[in-house]
């Protein structure tokens, strides 16, 4: 059966997403925020579609997006780096209502490794999340929103951070000085591990589960960042001496393996 699937959000991920996904023969098609990057990416052959979310509703072709779909993504990014006091929670709640409306019931939530704090170290998918930070609280609470929503089957994704293509975090920190947090574990995943986890999802049917999506390969923060310094020849960032009580999470998964059977394709 040809099953379409709706990606809301064709950025960085969500674009060979859909380009992967439409080589595996189905049907997809895809939102953006605004109607100049919709043009663009269909003249590019996407079928994409102008949606953006906001505190106050949604506005552009939401129904569109949402009409006959087997299954939506989510890959909106809360954007709270930005301190824009954007409410994440408000925002994702319209799209919670604009779905149900249209009676989407299978959907992928992208979320991210921040719902779990520093001070619970090791975690898997069976440890309660317990952020601290806003933008945790707020990717938690949208977590809950959708696992609970009545008639929907939620599978929620936690990212660790994203690196592959031109994107490596060192090239921001390359020259920094007395940098925190050396000792931290890396909780990384490069893009090609999140496209294909995404696949598997798709692909098993595996609905109503929670992932965490972290490369199993936890180096130091300061050992990993001095050697991807050294492999794109920039200056490797120093770090500041650390507490040696510190604790710091490590983000891991059991349900990729016992639930999709899955082991990681690509390093850090």
């Amino acid at each position: 059966m040809n099953k379409t699937i709706a990606i809301a959000g064709l950025g960085w991920l969500g674009q060979p997403l859909a380009y992967r996904l439409a080589t595996l023969g189905y049907t997809v098609k895809g939102s953006v925020t605004s109607i100049e990057k919709a043009t663009l990416l269909q003249q590019n052959g996407f079928d994409a579609y102008p949606v953006e979310i906001s505190e106050n509703g949604i506005e552009g072709e939401v129904q569109a997006l949402l009409n006959n779909v087997d299954c939506l993504l989510i890959m909106i990014p809360p954007g709270l780096r930005k301190n824009t006091g954007a409410d994440y929670v408000l925002k994702m709640a319209h799209l919670l209502a604009a779905i149900t409306e249209a009676s989407v019931s299978k959907v992928v939530l992208v979320s991210s490794t921040s719902v779990y704090d520093d001070s619970q170290g090791r975690v898997t998918e069976h440890d309660e999340p317990k952020p601290e930070t806003i933008a945790g609280k707020q990717l938690r609470q949208v977590e809950e929103l959708f696992l609970n929503a009545e008639g929907l089957q939620t599978t929620v994704v936690r990212f660790g951070g994203l690196l592959g293509g031109s994107r490596n975090p060192v090239k921001y920190l390359a020259g920094r000085k007395d940098l925190a947090d050396g000792s931290a574990p890396v909780n990384l995943i490069h893009r090609d591990d999140c496209i294909n986890i995404l696949v598997e999802i798709l692909k098993q049917d595996a609905f109503g589960k929670v992932f965490n999506a972290v490369n199993p390969s936890h180096p130091k923060k300061s050992d990993y960042y001095f050697q991807k310094a050294k492999e794109l020849g920039l200056e490797p960032p120093t770090f500041a001496e650390a507490d040696s009580n510190e604790i710091f999470k490590q983000v891991d998964s059991e349900n990729l393996k016992t639930v999709l059977n899955y082991s990681f394709k690509t390093s850090i």
